[in-house]
């Protein structure tokens, strides 16, 4: 696993110079810790270029304590082994002095006011520093096409943004959100939980599934029907519930008719949990 930025620039040479000419690069950043839903990551990369490029990387910008940020998962050799299994050609894990020389105090990306609004409205910090790191990664690999998870929705968006103002040249492509049989995403933090704390999670999913079934009596009727279905679970601490416009990431109004993304974020056992479903307002 390269930990330098000079190794991470010859390694790219390297896997250049090997390839077709004219090969793309594809970038896939994550915060280690990986599961079955980065596996697909790889997958959509391979279909869409012939370098993939994974960073492991744990953002100190986006935890809002140290405690958190110590706290987090590392599982560095599981890690190394699945992406050698899946024949990814570099990765790229920096220690945080490496990416972040001068710590919090570098230079960062702002998300601007959308940065603070849903997750960004318990984390302000949160999406710059997200931005801050992916600026710097997409600077330093110049991907041609990098690749996100449906799951997190409001990072798809930002960073599209970003790459789109700061003339990055970089295509986006999406993979749909992994889930469980009992339909939960998959993440880190899932497999933490008790089976009274998961099935308690799993109340999630199932409220935007109400939400999209009541999306033909309009957005106040979705949204009723998503709590309708979270209640009387006393260990979901409900952060925030909202329907979307996919062009703007901004609320839409009781007359919004058409495509809309539900969103939806929540505590259960210390531990937060966001999921989102695309619905068709009528």
């Amino acid at each position: 696993m390269i930990s330098t930025v000079d190794e991470l620039h010859s390694r790219l040479a390297e896997a250049r110079a090997a390839a077709p000419e004219r090969a793309r690069v594809a970038l896939i950043s994550t915060i280690g810790a990986l599961h079955d839903g980065h596996i697909d990551l790889v997958h959509r990369a391979r279909e869409v270029a012939e370098i993939v490029v994974v960073s492991v990387f744990v953002n100190p910008l986006r935890f809002a304590t140290t405690a958190e940020f110590a706290g987090y998962p590392r599982t560095s050799d599981d890690d190394e082994r699945l992406l050698e299994s899946l024949g990814v050609d570099v990765v790229f894990a920096p220690d945080t002095a490496e990416l972040l020389p001068d710590g919090t105090a570098t230079t960062k990306v702002s998300a601007g006011d959308l940065g603070l609004r849903y997750e960004g409205r318990t984390r302000p910090f949160y999406f710059d520093g997200l931005l801050t790191v992916e600026a710097k990664l997409l600077n330093l690999v110049r991907p041609d096409v990098a690749i996100y998870g449906e799951r997190d929705p409001q990072r798809v968006f930002l960073v599209r943004r970003m790459i789109r103002d700061l003339f990055f040249g970089v295509d986006v492509a999406t993979v749909e959100t992994v889930r469980d049989d009992d339909g939960l995403p998959v993440s880190t933090r899932v497999g933490m939980l008790e089976d009274r704390d998961r099935a308690a999670v799993g109340l999630l999913p199932a409220a935007l599934d109400a939400a999209a079934s009541n999306a033909d009596r309009g957005v106040d009727a979705c949204i009723a029907a998503a709590q309708s279905a979270l209640m009387g679970e006393t260990r979901i601490r409900l952060e925030y519930l909202s329907v979307v416009d996919p062009t703007t990431f901004l609320p839409v109004d009781e007359g919004h008719q058409g495509p809309a993304l539900a969103l939806i974020a929540a505590s259960v056992a210390g531990h937060r949990f966001i999921d989102n479903a695309l619905i068709y307002i009528s």
